[in-house]
């Protein structure tokens, strides 16, 4: 396919050019096995290259007029939407989303770039006080400088551009990396809507490459002041680490083990539709997903038929036939691992009410009932088609429950009582919480971001300017100030 291979390339410094490591990484259509295209690694000389060209071009862009930055976001905002769907077949392609997963990820990535648009008008300073006679405070609010991005496969388009787009708005230059499994959508792809857009060079550069190839370079090279990483936990922890023992500030979107809470005065109806795409968008493959659905004893019996009946119709198959609800899972090694996991659970002794089975990377959905409360596959993130039923007596165990996992990214609660439910969300500790919604959202204004072993930090809206600038104060003193000595 010649939009992927015209775009397989390193990008570094306004140019488009192959890396220099000694292996490929290839990009397969998790569908159909597909070549889409290869791309030699970048190595750790590379990676300098690509930091060095965005410290060269930054100083220059943050001295920029904000409305001149502005106007780059906006034509890059419609030349997404003049491509869109040519995006949109590129993330059923790379990706395997299923066309109502691409055209959910594609409306989020214009709000944001909408946002990032505002965002450029909105670094603003103080005056404040002093308690000495005659000075002045000036508080500045300047770029961070050059902020690395590391971003995932599961929303790769939309995931880059939430740290890219902000992080130019605000004056700084980036380097972007992407996850290894979709290496355009989240990478290369957003690069050329960047150039196309009159973005100067070196201010975004893109590194293909695997920490096999570069170790830790991109974390510990002393140019980024700022690291945006969404992933798993267990790598987020590490890049807090490196980049706390290298005296840098991490910003991490990491997993999550989300509850959707089922209450007994809920309507059930809603909730099972509420619930279903909560587990099961992009088949199970999101960071809010609600891992663990958990029911009144009361409204149990008629909540699960009416689940697994929803949960059973769902039509697995093409991600680009748009009847398509269950697409394929990223790669074989997920696929293999969901499967297991799902085997392992029901020999432990859960109970399967619908048993997926796996056909290439295409797993159909499983729900599971019955798990002991020590289980592990309670506390864990499941990233793939798998639902958690588990009963509760009373708001106190529902919460207590909802807590038992080292996650907190999202929730959701289901109620006819708005309130009540509001009460029982602020006794979860959890990032975000939604009452009779469901799990998975995001919004360009609202602190998005979690507690526990879900991250540090917020992205969206005015949390964008903490993530992506620094106070810098100076102080003016209009008359002579005494000194001691």
């Amino acid at each position: 396919m010649s939009f992927f291979t015209d775009l397989a390339h390193q990008y570094i410094d306004g140019e488009w050019r192959p890396g220099k490591g000694s292996w490929d990484i290839i990009d397969f259509n998790p569908f159909d096995g597909e070549k889409l295209a290869s791309i030699t690694v970048a190595t750790a000389d590379e990676v300098d290259q690509a930091y060095r060209a965005a410290e060269t071009a930054q100083q220059a862009w943050a001295d920029t007029n904000a409305y001149a930055r502005r106007a780059v976001l906006e034509k890059a905002l419609r030349i997404v939407e003049d491509r869109e769907a040519e995006i949109g077949d590129a993330i059923v392609a790379e990706l395997g989303g299923t066309r109502l997963k691409a055209a959910f990820e594609l409306h989020l990535a214009k709000e944001f770039l909408r946002e990032s648009i505002q965002l450029a008008l909105r670094s603003t300073g103080q005056i404040l006080p002093s308690p000495t006679e005659g000075k002045e405070n000036r508080v500045y609010r300047v770029p961070a400088g050059v902020i690395g991005v590391i971003s995932p496969f599961n929303f790769p388009f939309l995931l880059s551009l939430k740290s890219v787009a902000p992080a130019l708005a605000l004056g700084n230059a980036v380097v972007l990396k992407p996850h290894q499994n979709t290496p355009i959508c989240g990478g290369t792809l957003v690069a050329k809507v960047f150039e196309d857009a009159g973005l100067p060079a070196g201010l975004l550069n893109v590194v293909v490459t695997d920490i096999a190839e570069i170790g830790d370079a991109l974390l510990e090279h002393p140019v980024p002041q700022v690291i945006s990483f969404t992933g798993s936990d267990k790598v987020g922890r590490h890049v807090a680490t490196v980049c706390a023992a290298n005296l840098k500030r991490s910003v991490l979107e990491l997993g999550g083990n989300s509850a959707l809470i089922v209450l007994d005065d809920a309507d059930v109806d809603y909730a099972v539709d509420a619930a279903v795409f909560s587990r099961y968008v992009h088949q199970g493959q999101v960071c809010m997903a609600a891992n663990r659905i958990l029911v009144d004893r009361s409204v149990e019996r008629e909540f699960t038929e009416k689940f697994v009946a929803k949960v059973a119709s769902l039509r697995v198959g093409d991600p680009a036939d748009p009847a398509t609800q269950i697409g394929p899972l990223i790669n074989s090694t997920q696929a293999e691992a969901i499967t297991a996991l799902v085997d392992q659970t029901v020999a432990a002794g859960a109970t399967a009410l619908l048993h997926g089975q796996a056909v290439g990377n295409l797993v159909s959905p499983s729900v599971l009932t019955g798990l002991a409360a020590d289980s592990p596959v309670l506390s864990q993130e499941i990233f793939g088609p798998v639902a958690l039923l588990v009963p509760f007596d009373g708001e106190d165990e529902a919460v207590r429950i909802a807590n038992d996992t080292p996650y907190g990214l999202s929730g959701a609660v289901h109620t006819g009582n708005i309130e009540r439910g509001v009460r029982i969300g602020q006794r979860i500790r959890t990032g975000m919480i939604h009452i009779n919604d469901g799990t998975v959202h995001d919004e360009p204004i609202v602190p998005f971001g979690g507690e526990k072993n879900s991250g540090l930090g917020r992205l969206n809206g005015d949390s964008m300017l903490d993530a992506f600038t620094t106070l810098k104060w100076i102080s003016v003193q209009h008359g002579r100030s005494r000194f001691p000595f």
